[in-house]
This record gives C-alpha cells, sequence and structure tokens, in this order.
C-alpha cells in the first residue's frame, strides 16, 4: 500500500511515480519510426518520466502489428540502456494471444510487461482472473494490470485485482476507473509492495492523498517535471505547493483529452521537435480550431522560440 505515514514520505512504486504512456512516432506514410520513438524515449527520461510503457493506448497500440511492437521494444530498451524501466504493453482480448505476446517482449529485454482487461468479450471476474494469472505465470516479469472499462467494456473490480495482487508477478496497477473510491479500495487492501497508480492525469495528486504511488500519464509529455514535482511536493507533505503545481497543470488535463488520446499529444509534440507523423485510422488530424485550443494551453511549456504562433 502507498499510503504515507506521519514524518515519512510516500512509499516510491517500483517504477517511479511519473510513469509516460508514450506516444508512437510514424513516418508520414504511416510506418512506424523507430528511430524518433528511441529518441522522444531519452528526452522524456530527460524530462520528469521515471519510466516508460510503450505501444498502449496512447502508443496506438490497437493498430500496430506485433512486428511493430517488438521492434519498438527493442529501440526503446536500447535507447534507454537500463537508465529506467521499459513495460512493454502486451494485452489483448484474447488469453492465448497475449501470452505467447508477452513471452516475445519479454525476449526484447522489456523490463516490465502491461495487460488490459480484455475488452469487447466482456468476461466476468472470473474469466479476468484466468487472463491475467496466464500472463503473469508467462514469464518472469512483473506485470501491470491495466483497468479502462471507459475503453474495454469490463471494468476490474477491487475484489478482482486484490485477488490477482496474491500473485508473485502481478506487482502493479494502472486504474483509470475515473473513480477515487475504487482506487482507494484498492490501495487500502493490497497487499504490501502492490503499487497503484492512477492512470488519469487529472486524478494524479487526488489519488496519491488515498494511496496511489504515481501516474501513467500522458501529460508527462509536455509537463513530466511539473508532475514530478507535484508528486513530489505532495510526498513531502507540501500539500499548498502541490496544489499550486495541480492547478498549474489543469489546462494541459483539459487540452490534452479534449478530444480522443493520443491525438492531441501527438500533435502537440511536433512543437517540440518531434517527427510524430500522423495518428493511425481510424484516429483523424485535429482541427484548425482545435490545434489553436491546443497550442494555447501547451504555450507555457513550449521553447521560447517556438511559443504562440512559431512554426
Amino acid at each position: 500500500m502507498c499510503t504515507p505515514q506521519e514524518g515519512m514520505k510516500m512509499k516510491r512504486g517500483r517504477f517511479g511515480p511519473v510513469v509516460t504512456a508514450m506516444i508512437t512516432p510514424l513516418h508520414e506514410d504511416g510506418r512506424v519510426n523507430e528511430p524518433e520513438a528511441a529518441r522522444l524515449a531519452v528526452w522524456l527520461l530527460d524530462h520528469g518520466s521515471s519510466a516508460l510503457v510503450v505501444a498502449g493506448t496512447t502508443g496506438e497500440g490497437p493498430t500496430l502489428d506485433d512486428e511493430e511492437k517488438l521492434g519498438l521494444f527493442r529501440a526503446v530498451v536500447t535507447a534507454v540502456g537500463g537508465r529506467a524501466p521499459v513495460i512493454a504493453n502486451v494485452g489483448s482480448n484474447d488469453t492465448r494471444r497475449s501470452v505467447e505476446f508477452a513471452k516475445r517482449a519479454a525476449a526484447c529485454g522489456v523490463d516490465g510487461v502491461m495487460a488490459v482487461g480484455p475488452y469487447y468479450n466482456k468476461p466476468p471476474q472470473a474469466g479476468l482472473v484466468t487472463h491475467f494469472t496466464a500472463i503473469a505465470d508467462a514469464t518472469p516479469l512483473p506485470v501491470m494490470i491495466y483497468n479502462i472499462p471507459g475503453r474495454t467494456g469490463v471494468n476490474i473490480l477491487p475484489d478482482t485485482i486484490v485477488r490477482l495482487a496474491e500473485h508473485p508477478s502481478i506487482v502493479a496497477v494502472k486504474e483509470s476507473s475515473g473513480d477515487v473510491n475504487q482506487l482507494a479500495e484498492i490501495a487500502a487492501r493490497a497487499p504490501a509492495g502492490f503499487d497503484v497508480y492512477s492512470g488519469d492525469d487529472y486524478l494524479a495528486l487526488p489519488s496519491a492523498a488515498v494511496g496511489a504511488c504515481g501516474v501513467v500519464s500522458v501529460v508527462s509529455h509536455i509537463a513530466g517535471r511539473d508532475l514530478a514535482a507535484m508528486l513530489a511536493a505532495y510526498a513531502d507533505h507540501d500539500g499548498d505547493a502541490a496544489m499550486r503545481l495541480h492547478h498549474k497543470l489543469m489546462p494541459l488535463f483539459r487540452a490534452l483529452f479534449a478530444v480522443t488520446s493520443p491525438i492531441p499529444v501527438k500533435a502537440a509534440m511536433r512543437w517540440f521537435g518531434f517527427a510524430t507523423g500522423p495518428c493511425r485510422s481510424p484516429l483523424c488530424a485535429l482541427t484548425t480550431e482545435q490545434e489553436q485550443a491546443l497550442r494555447r494551453a501547451v504555450s507555457p511549456w513550449l521553447p521560447a522560440e517556438v511559443g504562440v504562433s512559431g512554426a
């Protein structure tokens, strides 16, 4: 459990406080741009990220094939060079496929795997236990469960998470239900050593107050240092400083999720000098009006030579 005790700092999760769910840069023709992904990975670690999730939802994992994902895993692992954990997204709605892919991901040298709740199938809770246990048994790597019922159609309930947390390899959950009460229940009941991460940037600070160790973040592409500083201030019992940073970040929380993620964050990272390329269909580009609103929100974090009206 990650609740801070009086006179002590909040426990640090094994993946650190700011885990960035990386975008996947593409060439203009839609091919994966591995060199740019490698460059982005290093930049993120230099700007506040403590770990990286590769080929997740923000990384357009649903439209990447297995070979593209494996290429990304290898490229990012090589670029990071052991500086921070690299977590490979291996989950799908097919247990057999997820198990086999977890094994292939492990061979790429990643430090952990993430598996989302099976989407579309809508399995009962007993089926979720079987699914995640099979993935955890497939490799010796630590497993992060990803609960995002708004995308999958099934909520992994606290009882189920607590039961799965008894598995020695299931070490964390990215809790993206949007329900702080649910996150708090998991944090209160899970065994020692199990890490609860907020999967929603705007709930990172409220979640820390009820037991989260950190956040699996999109906003950290833009403001990783501020997110890290916010969580560090909370851990140091400086609630006023943490609150001020949360308030500073609120325009980004809104702007980066005003349209389906990762469309906005992928557009924004172009202004930081990255060749992010387009999103794969069925995701699409921002309208001119949406891009202008996004730029206004991002502008406080842009390099001075770019500014609000720069290229």
